[in-house]
This record gives C-alpha cells, sequence and structure tokens, in this order.
C-alpha cells in the first residue's frame, strides 16, 4: 500500500491526513507528484519509451517522476524517482515549475548531468527505451508522440529556460 501526504489548494501540508494510492482523493485535497527533466551537459535530453502495459503504452516521455511517498519532500522523491527510472544520482535539481492539474500538484524540476549517455537504466514495467535527443527535436514532438498535454506544456517552458 502506497501512502501520500495531503495537500491543500495552497500546497500546504494538511496535517493528520493520510491518502491511499488507488483510493478517491478526497475534495479539495491534493497528492504531490514530481517530475523531472534530464538534460545531459551537451545539451541533449533524455526521453524514456513507457512499458506497453502501461497507459500510453510505448509514448515517449520526457520526464521521470512520480508520486511523492508520505514524508517526502519535491526534491526528495524527484530525486528518488529520477534514480529508480534512470539509474542517474543528482546531486542537485532546479526546480522550473508548478501546476495544479485535477487533484495533484506538479512540481518540475531540471537534472543536468554529466553521467555516461549509455548508462541510463531502465526500470521493469515503466520504461522499455530510451533515447537522447536535441533540444529541437524535443520542442518539435507532437501530441501523437509525447505522453500527455501537461507534458507538452512543460516542454514548451523549456523554451523560457
Amino acid at each position: 500500500m502506497e501512502l501520500w501526504d495531503a495537500y491543500d489548494s495552497n500546497f500546504n501540508k494538511i496535517d493528520g491526513v493520510t491518502l491511499v494510492r488507488g483510493q478517491p482523493i478526497p475534495e479539495g485535497m491534493y497528492h504531490l507528484v514530481c517530475d523531472i527533466i534530464v538534460r545531459h551537459i551537451d545539451g541533449s535530453y533524455l526521453i524514456m519509451q513507457r512499458d506497453a502495459r502501461k497507459h500510453h503504452g510505448l509514448m515517449w516521455e520526457a520526464t521521470a517522476g512520480g508520486s511523492a511517498l508520505q514524508g517526502e519532500t519535491p526534491v526528495q522523491c524527484a530525486m528518488r524517482e529520477l534514480r529508480e527510472e534512470t539509474g542517474i544520482v543528482a546531486e542537485s535539481l532546479q526546480e522550473v515549475g508548478r501546476t495544479r492539474e485535477r487533484q495533484s500538484y506538479y512540481v518540475e524540476f531540471l537534472c543536468v548531468t554529466d553521467r555516461p549517455k549509455n548508462s541510463v537504466t531502465l526500470q521493469e514495467g515503466e520504461t522499455v527505451a530510451y533515447k537522447w535527443i536535441t533540444r529541437q527535436q524535443l520542442l518539435d514532438m507532437d501530441k501523437d508522440d509525447l505522453v500527455t498535454q501537461r507534458m507538452e506544456q512543460f516542454v514548451k517552458e523549456l523554451k523560457r529556460t
């Protein structure tokens, strides 16, 4: 059973309230999700192909990420998810955005790495392939290639960074 902290509409943690993955989130409450986009020091971006068994199977996503476990800060969640889904251990992350969608708060991070490109590891049941692409290739991806509309917005925000 995966437990999450509950947040109010102003991104304040609600003390004494625990959310459970798979159970409905009460109206007016939110859970924390972190997304991490990975840029290599050479300027290329990591994209991962989702496992065929997952929602949006075999589509590409420009981030690693997932739900924060109870007690995790956004940075702790992001570092854990990045390590689990790519094998990349980040010393620091740069927060690049926050958005609220449905009953989730998304905190978005940028990881800049010098790790060898062929050392990315895939997480069983999550991803089946990865590749490094240029900034322009990433910006040119459309909704038929990229997983979600929210992800498209995240990629558009790269134009500002």
